[in-house]
């Protein structure tokens, strides 16, 4: 398996947390951390090797679906693995968010199971 280097980008500190911990736990250690999709554009121009997001949608400055329209806008990064992480789990909006370019979809509160095998489908494709 190549080395991933994940994006975790989501305005909760705890979420991170726990998003973070869970990637570790699984063997993941190259992770960086974003507030908002703004600051997470930032970080995937400037930090070399990002090469899987994990994103919430809900938050302030720059939503999560706003952040996949632009990573998938920018042809260097167009096929980067995208997993949305959220609350919201209305099915018009989990279609949305896969018309966006997601590759994937949790909903809020999840297991480490969950991340793990949703890590894993879509590295598989």
């Amino acid at each position: 398996m190549t080395d991933l280097k994940f994006l975790v980008v989501d305005d909760s500190p705890t979420m991170r947390r726990i998003v973070f911990n869970t990637l570790k736990r699984l063997g993941y250690n190259e992770i960086e951390e974003a507030e908002h999709g703004a600051e997470a554009l930032d970080k995937l121009k400037t930090i070399d090797g990002i090469n899987f997001v994990v994103t919430d949608w809900n938050m302030p400055v720059m939503d999560g679906l706003q952040l996949v329209q632009e990573i998938r806008g920018m042809a260097e990064y167009a096929k980067v693995p995208i997993l949305m992480v959220t609350t919201r789990s209305v099915k018009d909006d989990i279609i949305e968010a896969m018309k966006a370019g997601v590759n994937n979809y949790i909903v809020k509160p999840f297991t480490p199971e969950v991340l793990k095998s949703k890590i894993d489908l879509i590295l598989a494709k």
